[in-house]
């Protein structure tokens, strides 16, 4: 028994020994949830859904929407129950939080990453319960709040440094250190927002996500080391690396997202004076003629000299072209200052049903054997520039009032 205490801590398993310790809990966390989202679905249906107050308040995320947030606060109701009824303060469970937490980043430093995964979890969970558990009891103070705060950045970087010593020796530091700048700066800059008077609250990796990410990639990592890798001594836990890489990369892009919506914010509105409409006609033609040249003489350099087929040079030329295209039109044509990824997206939607209007065009025109197919090619493409792209352009892509709006609705829940 002593032997096996002493295995299971310093994470001297057989494999098996390691496949269970980490699928183990896993099972019963799925059947668990599994169980609760068929239930969560039927209550759905018949009542709707359950509307958790608190997680309508938090800002968006395109990994976890609201309604897997609705369903993992109400699929834990028992356990909030339960700690609610115990007695424990609230400022208990954020400390028992904590040291879990701790705990975690210790054992994964030690390559003990199922025992290391599953703690953090639990922190996480523990983490979610103790606001909670203090606004009911109406127990919610400044003090706890802070207190709170403040564990939360000592769990998240206990388990990114446990990891970076876990991999001090191999490349996966730098992400591990990466995410550790990321999990810091992204409650920093929504704490420096709020501070300022601004809500930043939206993000793709938050802490519920990070949370998931990192917990679950960690904890159930030993299942593939065993499996495919068994005779490691110092397994890589690849299944961890990508949960890191994960985290690493998209907590960096919501920090600066954030950062990017605060300066938005708090930088004033300059009035944009805006073109004519020949001027308009004239940089939005010259912007087109100019990113044509570039995709013509992108495609004839990789093409001669690169070697790459003409069909491929071809795609990337006009991948090229487009990006010319809309900063020119961008920063030059219509002096926009809205957001750069709706943008995009609406450039790249006119774009595409312009490249299906010309191609309709001349296909129709080419029912007519008497017409020259160029003299066709040219008459579509000039109708289909000015009653399709310059006025889309103009007043869909570009349209900076646009953007003001879609900030301004209410976010749905």
């Amino acid at each position: 028994m002593h032997d096996n205490m002493l295995a299971l801590l310093s994470g001297d398993l057989s494999p098996s020994a390691r496949i269970w310790t980490a699928l183990a809990p896993a099972l019963f966390a799925v059947a668990y949830f599994l169980v609760g989202l068929v239930l969560f679905c039927i209550r759905c249906a018949i009542k709707g859904i359950p509307q958790d107050a608190e997680t309508l308040t938090r800002g968006k995320s395109v990994l976890v929407g609201f309604f897997l947030r609705h369903y993992f606060f109400w699929v834990i109701q028992p356990l909030w129950r339960v700690l609610l009824r115990s007695g424990l303060p609230a400022n208990a469970l954020s400390m028992l939080s904590g040291l879990l937490g701790v705990s975690s980043g210790v054992a994964v430093a030690a390559g003990r990453f199922a025992l290391g995964g599953w703690l953090f979890l639990l922190a996480g969970v523990l983490d979610v319960m103790d606001g909670r558990v203090a606004r009911t009891r109406k127990e919610a103070n400044p003090a706890g709040a802070a207190l709170d705060s403040v564990l939360d950045r000592y769990v998240d970087s206990a388990i990114l440094m446990g990891l970076a010593w876990y991999y001090r020796d191999t490349w996966v530091l730098l992400p591990a250190l990466g995410a550790l700048m990321g999990s810091s700066l992204v409650p920093y800059v929504r704490a420096k927002g709020e501070g300022l008077g601004v809500s930043v609250r939206d993000g793709a990796m938050q802490r519920l996500e990070r949370v998931l990410f990192l917990g679950v990639g960690t904890a159930l990592s030993p299942i593939l080391e065993a499996l495919f890798w068994p005779t490691e001594k110092h397994p890589m836990h690849w299944l961890a690396v990508a949960g890191l890489v994960f985290v690493a990369v998209l907590s960096n892009v919501t920090a600066l997202a954030r950062f990017r919506t605060l300066v938005r914010a708090l930088t004033p509105k300059k009035p944009v004076k805006q073109r004519s409409g020949v001027a308009l006609f004239g940089f939005n033609a010259a912007a087109g003629a100019i990113a044509t040249a570039v995709d013509f003489v992108a495609v004839l350099g990789m093409v001669e000299w690169g070697g790459l087929s003409p069909v491929w040079a071809t795609v990337a030329g006009c991948v090229l072209g487009g990006v010319v295209n809309y900063t020119l039109n961008r920063v030059i044509t219509f002096r926009s200052q809205g957001a750069v990824a709706p943008q995009l997206a609406r450039y790249t939607l006119v774009s595409a049903t312009s490249a299906l209007l010309n191609a309709g065009g001349v296909a129709l025109l080419t029912l007519h054997p008497q017409l020259a197919y160029t003299l066709g090619w040219w008459l579509v493409r000039g109708v289909v520039y000015f009653a399709w792209n310059l006025p889309l352009q103009r007043d869909y892509v570009f349209n900076d009032t646009s953007d003001e709006l879609l900030e301004q609705r209410p976010h749905a829940a």
